[in-house]
């Protein structure tokens, strides 16, 4: 049976990232009243590089059904990958996408309980159909014809947005929601930490730090492990060691060049316990595999669009396990949510900037020139000037 997520401390946390709020602080926009929304509007993906803002389809929440109001929503690796075009075989366009959310219940359906207009809510965005193998051994969110909401069926970028009630994880009221947009990605991470069975003691080596390496290395050291994350950007490395995480640069020419050799000083010539790959680069395939001690164990985090060449004989030699983590279930949710809300998790300092709706494609832009470690887009403000 896979092993559960045991936190065993909150580190002290400070510094916060430019533009974004101190220490309990958050970037906080004049909000409209979701009663009183006249035409809520979408963001829709049409095509590779290209967003339009129009009407949002609205309809009454059927049986089972809630409507919310979506407050902000996070742009992640995958929505870029959707604005490239790269996914283009599965996203029907148009295409409202967006599965990085909070926001409140604006109606329920018939037979909804448990939940009420005005309720804090985020979306667990799976849809599975129960039937299929997975399913039935007991593995429903990785479903054979899985629906994943905001890539497979519409999604959160949008002033309204109907999901099933069974997708809804409840917010603590104190939890500001620009906060709680960051659940889904930690919801990520407790479920790769707990994928890899990251122990009190463990040796962690994370490869790549962008949102994703970040909440992997900050979740690890909650559940007691040693962490030391691999990134050459100067930028993330910066925001890393703002949040209390150790790095390296792996560039030929820093004085952490050699990250075997800070490894083995690091470990007494062990290697790692476990390591993350978040890169979704071949190097830093190369790197997971080699920092990894006798038995250790890689987590594979990214996803590689193409095979990548991997030295089995590394594995054979060592007896290394290689694990697959994808997506969460809602135990690893509601994990997440107590994280975030604790401040284990420090989402304020993780937010790089906050946008309004009409300005998404500006978000998708500053995203993919590196500007930007996390941008969310402000549901409730359809205006066009942007905003920090």
């Amino acid at each position: 049976m896979e092993p559960r997520l045991t936190i065993r401390r909150t580190r002290p946390l400070s510094g916060a990232v430019t533009d974004a709020p101190g220490p309990g602080q958050s970037h906080h926009f004049p909000q409209k009243d979701p009663d009183t929304m006249t035409t809520p509007l979408a963001v829709r993906y049409t095509a590779a590089r290209t967003l339009t803002t129009g009407p949002a389809e609205t309809a009454a929440p059927g049986p089972g059904e809630v409507e919310l109001a979506p407050a902000y929503v996070g742009i992640c690796g995958t929505d870029l990958h959707i604005f490239h075009g790269d996914m283009d075989a599965r996203v029907k366009t148009p295409a409202v996408i967006g599965h990085e959310m909070s926001g409140r219940v604006v109606r329920v359906g018939p037979g909804v309980e448990g939940f009420a207009p005005g309720d804090p809510v985020t979306v667990m965005p799976l849809r599975w159909d129960g039937t299929c193998p997975a399913c039935l051994r007991g593995h429903r969110h990785v479903c054979q014809n899985l629906d994943f909401i905001g890539i497979d069926s519409p999604g959160a970028m949008q002033q309204r947005w109907t999901v099933p009630a069974s997708t809804l994880v409840r917010l603590p009221e104190s939890l500001p929601l620009d906060r709680a947009a960051l659940v889904e990605p930690t919801a990520v991470a407790v479920h790769d930490i707990g994928r890899a069975g990251v122990r009190d003691g463990d040796r962690v080596v994370v490869v790549g730090a962008g949102p994703v390496g970040m909440l992997i290395a900050l979740v690890a050291g909650a559940a007691g492990g040693d962490v030391r994350i691999v990134e050459p950007n100067a930028n993330r490395r910066r925001l890393a060691e703002q949040l209390g995480l150790r790095t390296w640069d792996p560039s030929a020419d820093s004085a952490d060049g050699d990250v075997l050799e800070r490894v083995r000083d690091w470990t007494g010539d062990a290697g790692a316990d476990v390591a993350f790959e978040v890169s979704g680069a071949e190097a830093g395939v190369q790197t997971a595999v080699d920092v990894l001690a006798v038995r250790g164990r890689l987590c594979l985090v990214a996803i590689h669009p193409r095979p990548r060449p991997v030295n089995l004989h590394r594995f054979f030699w060592r007896e290394l396990t290689l694990i697959g983590a994808r997506l969460y279930d809602r135990e690893d949710f509601e994990t997440a949510v107590r994280l975030v809300a604790e401040g284990t998790v420090p989402a304020e300092q993780l937010i790089s900037r906050v946008v309004p709706l009409a300005d998404a494609l500006g978000a998708f832009q500053s995203l993919e020139a590196g500007h930007d470690v996390k941008v969310l887009v402000d549901c409730t403000d359809s205006s066009s000037e942007g905003s920090a």
